[in-house]
């Protein structure tokens, strides 16, 4: 027995690196798999049907069931495709997981306004547009059953978007907005019997592999890079074995698995009347005295 048997899952951004193993792990545990991929470029222009083809070949192969669809999921229409490819195809769906990702990192004052709006585009937009449709899908069953549906939404964020990183403002930005929207999702939808989870990758890709290639050469860190790493993670929150895990963005990579959480307060100062700005200066000492290891140093010294 698998951990998806009769199940139906969507992998977005599936033809390579870490959609691949995605959906090789979600095929070999018994899903039937809609395997998406424009198969664009690493910065997103042109498309290619291989990718996506050469996953379900791979699949079929070893005696499992998927599809291919080259839809694009960052417009409504493509997002409205894939799932409903996969309610037709194979009945259902039970599993999505948002991977579509480009990279067109520039310095903010260099940066293009196509370059800021493809990034946001492919990856919030190609985000929320499946799982818009995905959403209105479960909700309407469970509704029509009167029972949980018993789906999983996984996102993919990012390092970048949880810490930034410089000459990565529109990527930083949609993959934080990603982060959030797994919260409002989770919220929204909890009570359908959706659960919806992120993962903060940290993986050796085509994306990465120019960041991370030249520095990663040592065969054992190599090994804790791999993609399989990541899917591993994409398996737990995608199965029953996570039950009750929702709303969590889960970071893994080099060896490590974390729960991160986002923006809380560390220090405060209060007021009896209105603020003023030389009150809120005179309390500079008290809000940035904080020894949270959490907090990088420079948000710590305004004058430097």
């Amino acid at each position: 027995m698998g951990l998806f048997d009769n199940k139906v899952a969507i992998v977005t951004g599936a033809g390579r690196g870490i959609g691949r193993e995605e959906a090789l792990l979600l095929a070999r545990e018994g899903a039937a798999v809609v395997v998406n991929d424009l198969g664009g470029a690493r910065s997103g222009e042109g498309s290619d049907a291989g990718p996506a083809q050469e996953v379900v070949d791979e699949i079929a192969t070893a005696g499992g069931k998927a599809a291919a669809n080259t839809d694009d999921i960052s417009t409504w229409a493509g997002g409205e495709a894939v799932v409903n490819q996969a309610i037709e195809t194979f009945g259902g769906l039970d599993v999505l997981v948002n991977n579509a990702g480009i990279l067109r990192d520039k310095m903010s004052f260099n940066m293009t306004e196509d370059e800021w709006d493809s990034v946001i585009k492919v990856h919030l937009k190609g985000h929320f547009a499946p799982s818009r449709f995905a959403a209105a899908y479960w909700r309407q069953k469970s509704k029509d059953t009167g029972e949980s549906v018993n789906a999983k939404i996984v996102n993919t964020s990012s390092e970048s978007g949880l810490y930034a990183n410089a000459g990565q403002a529109n990527y930083a930005a949609a993959k934080a907005g990603i982060a959030s929207m797994t919260i409002v999702l989770a919220r929204e939808l909890g009570r359908f019997g959706v659960r919806v989870n992120a993962i903060a990758p940290v993986a050796l890709t085509r994306l990465t592999e120019d960041l991370m290639g030249g520095v990663v050469t040592d065969d054992a860190a190599k090994a804790s890079l791999d993609p399989v790493n990541v899917a591993a993670a994409v398996g737990w929150l995608s199965s029953d074995l996570s039950d009750g895990v929702s709303g969590q963005v889960v970071k893994i990579g080099g060896g490590v698995c974390q729960i991160v959480q986002g923006w809380h307060p560390i220090s405060e100062i209060t007021s009896d009347g209105p603020f003023t700005v030389e009150a809120i200066a005179a309390g500079k000492d008290a809000l940035f005295a904080t020894t949270d290891p959490g907090v990088p140093p420079f948000l710590l010294n305004l004058d430097s």
